[in-house]
């Protein structure tokens, strides 16, 4: 198979593709007395995991990891599954990062009166001056 037909067959791009081999994330294909890769089904599977893996949150370094374990006849489900899981508590942190965040940013607006004065809570706040009874 030639690269377009992976990304087609992967829903990568061909400049995707080659950004994973260059970094060894994929076994890295053989390649034809022209100089064209060729790729097995097996790197259709690796890539598909790498495009699914990224979809999900994990960075590249992660997906080195899977990609790994995935060519590891000897890998145990229990490792692929500590990092699934690890995934999800930064995941669950985050959220709990951006709710908070999202709760200060509607503190601050309920706090400034959306006028046209110049005088403005939200500035003040995140300037961390000027603090007056407007500001949160």
């Amino acid at each position: 198979m030639n690269i377009s037909d992976v990304a087609r067959k992967t829903g990568l791009t061909s400049k995707a593709i080659r950004f994973y081999e260059e970094k060894g994330l994929v076994t890295a294909p053989l390649r034809s007395e022209n100089g064209y890769r060729n790729y097995t089904a097996r790197h259709l599977e690796e890539l598909t995991l790498l495009r699914q893996a990224r979809q999900v949150g994990f960075n590249l370094e992660e997906c080195r990891e899977m990609v790994s374990l995935f060519n590891n006849p000897q890998r145990h489900s229990a490792d692929v599954k500590a990092r699934t899981l690890a995934k999800v508590a930064e995941i669950e942190s985050h959220i709990r990062e951006l709710s908070l965040m999202r709760e200060r940013l509607l503190t601050l607006a309920e706090s400034c009166p959306g006028d046209d004065s110049a005088d403005c809570p939200i500035i003040n706040n995140l300037a961390g001056c000027c603090h007056n009874k407007n500001t949160v």
